[in-house]
């Protein structure tokens, strides 16, 4: 219980925060924007900023004020209809967005992303240099995913994640779920009880989902404790809490116990190029490694040899990210592979000296080199 406590008090201390507003939270049932709630949650943003936090809303809900300028009764299940909506209700959306927050003395600023824009080294760092230099500034970012070019393989599916990767892209201290349910749920007799805190996500948590998504929103439970778990992993503080529920924004900053805490252990986890490997790519494969190679990689922050790989998953070129796991599925890190699929498969459990009598050529020694890899559990003192 001192953990939680210790947590709770410390989101008091958040400097720099994100809150994701869910569909839901801002859409009434026959999906018309809930004008009441959202002037609600705007004006405890604009408070928040007056006591000198740092606010980034992530907002969902351009295809519902979509929806609403175009007469539809039922969310599009056409990724085209989707974009349809998402274009005409995005400048709707930000109009009411910037009429609540002027007036209470606030600018905004809109900025739209993609995955595919943020694994681009150099546009991820632009996104991350607009986002702080719109905060130093005072302004309060309104970021959405450009679901108007956006297809399939470049998503990021829905805004809970989009929201964690935001903080993770600009080192907030928290980040705010605000959906309509008052947090994890969990089974206590015939009923469920709330879950107040979490000091990570492990499986027997994810097994607590029930939860499935209805036709105005993309995410669920699932994906806010995916996405609590990435920022939770470097050190942050998540809460999933209800977005309806009155007074939310100021009730969990003042470390109220209210909905599902995440997080706090104090690990900070990856930073810099290391985060962006982690975090911002999509993952194309997994390399299997035995005892010794994972031993090596996590306590001596040594580069993965072919030596110590087991096995392969997956097909995918020379340069994509992989997982890196144990024979029994545990994850030690994740990194840029040197070599395609196919080459591993040639190569795995083979002597550096004997690559150029295998491949023809000896391109790199190292399958992963230790500048490409993050470690996620790295032993404390092992080197980088």
């Amino acid at each position: 219980m001192s953990a939680e406590r210790d947590s709770r008090a410390k989101l008091g201390q958040a400097q720099r925060v994100v809150v994701k507003i869910g569909t839901r939270v801002l859409a009434q049932a026959n999906g018309r924007p809930h004008l009441a709630r959202m002037r609600a949650l705007v004006g405890q943003i604009a408070r928040a900023r007056r006591e000198g936090r740092e606010v980034v809303v992530v907002s969902s809900g351009a295809v519902a004020a979509g929806m609403e300028a175009l007469g539809l009764r039922r969310r599009p299940r056409t990724l085209p209809d989707l974009q349809m909506c998402a274009a005409v209700g995005q400048s709707r959306l930000m109009a009411r967005y910037d009429r609540l927050f002027g007036a209470r003395r606030c600018a905004v600023g809109q900025v739209l992303l993609t995955h595919d824009g943020l694994k681009m080294r150099e546009r991820h760092l632009n996104a991350r240099n607009t986002l702080l230099k719109l905060l130093r500034n005072g302004i309060i970012p309104i970021v959405n995913e450009n679901d108007a070019v956006s297809v399939e393989e470049i998503r990021f599916g829905d805004n809970d994640v989009l929201a964690a990767l935001v903080g993770l892209l600009i080192d907030a201290d928290a980040l705010i779920l605000l959906t309509t349910v008052d947090g994890l749920r969990a089974p206590a007799g015939p009923r469920t009880r709330r879950v107040p805190w979490l000091g990570a996500v492990t499986p027997s948590e994810l097994a607590l989902v029930f939860g499935a998504s209805n036709e105005l929103s993309t995410g669920g439970m699932a994906s806010k404790l995916e996405a609590a778990e990435m920022l939770a992993g470097v050190g942050g503080r998540v809460v999933i809490a209800n977005g309806r529920s009155e007074g939310i924004v100021t009730r969990i900053l003042a470390g109220e116990d209210t909905g599902t805490l995440i997080g706090g252990a104090g690990r900070r986890g990856p930073r810099g190029r290391r985060r962006w490997i982690a975090f911002f790519h999509r993952v194309n494969g997994t390399l299997i490694v035995d005892d010794g190679a994972a031993e090596a990689l996590e306590r001596r922050g040594r580069s993965l040899l072919p030596i110590g790989l087991r096995g392969v998953e997956g097909a995918f070129p020379a340069g994509a990210v992989v997982n890196v796991k144990t024979a029994r599925g545990r994850l030690v890190g994740r990194g840029l592979s040197s070599y395609s699929a196919a080459d591993i498969r040639r190569i795995m459990g083979r002597r550096t000296s004997e690559l150029p009598a295998i491949l023809g050529e000896r391109r790199f020694d190292e399958v992963i080199h230790r500048d490409n890899l993050t470690v996620f559990h790295a032993v404390e003192g092992a080197q980088p």
